[in-house]
């Protein structure tokens, strides 16, 4: 099948790939070429493991199903967990991907030889009596608007099923190391609440956090502030819209406990970058976040970026009101779709992070959504092969080394603690407060008992 050209697109495949985790697709039967029959459809599918079959209209959807299970023209309903309903493109063709999971397991498929790819026994029909055309069903198997998967166009240009392949889920041993104890985790919590930066005029190190809207920003912060009150919490506003839920520049100290006193961490807060110019956090405005200008509590305005003679604005700020860290907070689920103005803008802000010589690390959240098993066992986060997968595919795209992206899991739905999620997001932290210290490195100490003028030690 290799001379056989996929429909597709690479665009197209990044969606899909996404959607089934899967790292590679092999064409297996084409309906334009081998024919709209389900005898052709099972010589060319059965036994071939896991597979996609996607169907094409002529209203610009593109739609379909996975089955973990192998077809074999069984005669019989077959039982896959993993099994789920698509749509990849909606309306003229607009990418707007939808998943739509399976309900009753043991009817994913209906196995049989007279019948092409078959989901939920007629949720999803293709090759209507062997015919370029489908017939669908919300029922109890999958659930879903008819109309929102194929436009209620039932005539197909054409249908593809590719098998998915090299979908196993772990490395045999994690690619690095992290001890899951609840004696590791005291020890990190201890190592971060002793914490003091070496320099005098710098009590507290400042942490900036940035990253597209609706990836976790706030949510870190209360994640990271959680681990140290003792149950979930969340100070700062956070959620997801299709704006920045965060309006204002704030900073938050890190408590030890309730009533405890404050770690040597600030985290500062921002509105979520978008792509679009004049909307969400401007570059111009990290410039002054990082130099210290940029009060707490300060309004954004996307259209104006605070300038010296704007209210509040601070004229002389010290060592200890800048930036010493950024952290990028990217959603690991959606690096593979991540659209190409919002890419460009976030290499922006990295050259513009590095004019200043600020290090930085990447948050890679939501890794529960990328690989699902580490719902129930986040212990396996540097086993996962998507996890690996998706890492790489964030160093490459954003120009960072790999050795600056660590994965994290943060406290959404929860309502209590769990010591491993606490493990994965004090190891982020700790590894922040590392590249903080190689920062101040860069002072003599003497700086501590004089003002610093950033435009000396900073290539602007």
């Amino acid at each position: 099948m290799a001379d056989v050209k996929s429909r597709l697109t690479e665009d197209e495949l990044k969606h899909l790939q996404h959607l089934l985790l899967g790292e590679h697709f092999a064409l297996l039967y084409k309906g334009s070429l081998h024919g709209y029959n389900a005898s052709t459809f099972h010589a060319k599918c059965d036994a071939q493991g896991p597979t996609v079959a996607v169907a094409y209209n002529g209203s610009g959807y593109i739609f379909g199903g996975f089955t973990s299970q192998s077809y074999v023209s069984s005669g019989a309903y077959k039982n896959d967990e993993k099994a789920f309903l698509f749509r990849l493109k909606g309306k003229d063709g607009v990418l707007s991907p939808l998943k739509i999971p399976i309900k009753t397991a043991a009817c994913a498929i209906y196995d049989h030889s007279s019948c092409g790819p078959n989901f939920g026994g007629g949720s999803l029909q293709m090759l209507n009596q062997n015919a370029a055309a489908v017939v669908t069903n919300s029922n109890n198997n999958y659930t879903f608007n008819v109309a929102d998967l194929h436009g209620n166009d039932l005539g197909l240009l054409e249908c593809e099923v590719y098998r998915v392949e090299d979908t196993s889920t772990f490395l045999e041993s994690p690619w690095r190391k992290i001890t899951w104890t609840t004696e590791e985790r005291e020890k990190i919590m201890e190592e971060i609440r002793s914490y003091k930066p070496y320099l005098n005029s710098v009590p507290q190190i400042r942490i900036l956090v940035l990253g597209p809207i609706g990836v976790g920003k706030s949510s870190f912060f209360n994640s990271m502030n959680s681990v140290f009150r003792g149950y979930v919490t969340g100070q700062a506003i956070a959620g997801s819209d299709n704006i920045s839920v965060t309006t204002q520049y704030r900073t938050y100290p890190v408590k030890d406990g309730r009533n405890g006193k404050p770690l040597s961490i600030i985290f500062c807060d921002t509105m979520g970058i978008e792509e679009t110019s004049g909307r969400g956090l401007e570059i111009d405005e990290v410039s002054n976040i990082i130099k210290g200008h940029v009060p707490d509590r300060y309004q954004f305005n996307p259209a104006a970026t605070l300038r010296p003679d704007s209210p509040g604005y601070i004229k002389t700020p010290s060592l200890k009101d800048q930036i010493h860290c950024v952290a990028f907070v990217i959603d690991g689920s959606k690096i593979e779709i991540l659209p190409e103005k919002l890419e460009d803008k976030l290499k922006q802000l990295r050259r513009k992070v590095n004019q200043f010589g600020i290090p930085q690390l990447v948050l890679l959240t939501k890794v529960d959504e990328i690989c699902p098993i580490l719902e129930e066992d986040i212990q396996c986060v540097y086993k996962s092969k998507a996890v690996e997968k998706q890492m790489r595919i964030t160093a490459e795209r954003l120009g960072i080394p790999l050795a600056q992206i660590v994965p994290v899991k943060n406290y959404c739905s929860e309502l209590d603690l769990s010591f491993d999620v606490d493990i994965l997001i004090l190891s982020a932290m700790r590894q922040l407060i590392r590249l903080a210290e190689s920062y101040l490195d860069n002072f003599p100490f003497e700086v501590s008992k004089k003002e610093f003028k950033p435009d000396v030690y900073c290539d602007a």
